[in-house]
């Protein structure tokens, strides 16, 4: 697995509900582990931990998962189990479902976030999948995350729009995404004068079941290649948008540019 599947996976994980008996299993198997190897985990004969709702791997990571308000004290038996020192283990990592606490024993570094929230810490742990991390990779894990997000975008498009997938309409399909790319970088920047403005427009504009999304998605391009001069006739609800072009083509907002229709 690479580092966007694994992604992928411990995002799954953490929007499910927690189950605290599956979830040190579920875990090593979003980091790649094989199906036998998390099966003979599950044997008390190959599980070697000596901490109460612990799972150990040898070489890899110690996991506990405990009542709530206790995961300070798990992860401390985690660290000072002499199972852990004896079988090698990189890193413990203790849960109760509400928050999650970690330690990388090698590198002496630690995690404590809440429990949904760890994903946006999965470049921590890449080791465990055999990855060798670097600092820049582990605090850009929000970057690999959209790269996953935009990827799974991607293909759900191509899925249902299989006429985009043909070879002559590939560069069509690929100037549709650069522009999304753009308006999500627009707005987590500030380049669009309002929090989450794009997907707030998409999501207050569009039918429930999504049918005139394109539609709305057109007009918001429109409206961002449309000239200073034209903007009346464009909606009030997209003038911001219009903006954001301003600040784009290089203080030159009058020029034609910037997102085609």
């Amino acid at each position: 697995m690479n580092a966007v599947e694994i992604e992928e996976a411990i995002s799954e994980l953490a929007a499910q509900p927690f189950d605290a008996q599956e979830s040190p299993f579920a875990f090593l198997t979003a980091f790649g582990n094989k199906e036998v190897t998390v099966k003979r985990l599950r044997s008390a004969s190959s599980n070697s931990s000596d901490v109460r709702g612990g799972v150990l791997q040898q070489r890899n990571i110690h996991i506990a998962t405990c009542a709530k308000g206790m995961v300070a004290a798990t992860l401390k038996a985690l660290r000072e189990s002499p199972k852990t020192a004896a079988l090698k283990a990189r890193f413990v990592l203790a849960t109760d479902g509400v928050t999650l606490e970690a330690e990388d024993l090698t590198a002496g570094e630690i995690v404590a976030c809440d429990y949904q929230d760890f994903p946006n810490h999965f470049g921590f742990f890449l080791a465990l999948a055999g990855i060798t991390t670097v600092k820049q990779l582990r605090e850009n894990a929000f970057d690999i995350r959209a790269t996953g997000r935009l990827n799974r975008l991607y293909l759900e498009l191509r899925k249902n729009n299989p006429d985009w997938d043909k070879p002559e309409r590939r560069p069509d399909m690929n100037h549709f995404m650069a522009r999304l790319i753009f308006c999500f970088f627009a707005e987590s920047t500030d380049i669009f004068l309002g929090e989450g403005l794009f997907t707030a427009i998409i999501d207050q504009m569009s039918e429930r079941d999504a049918s005139n999304t394109h539609e709305v998605i057109g007009a918001i391009f429109r409206a961002m290649n449309t000239r200073t001069n034209e903007r009346a006739a464009c909606p009030v609800h997209l003038s911001a948008a219009q903006n954001a072009r301003r600040h784009w083509i290089s203080g030159s907002s009058s020029r034609s540019g910037g997102i085609r229709s």
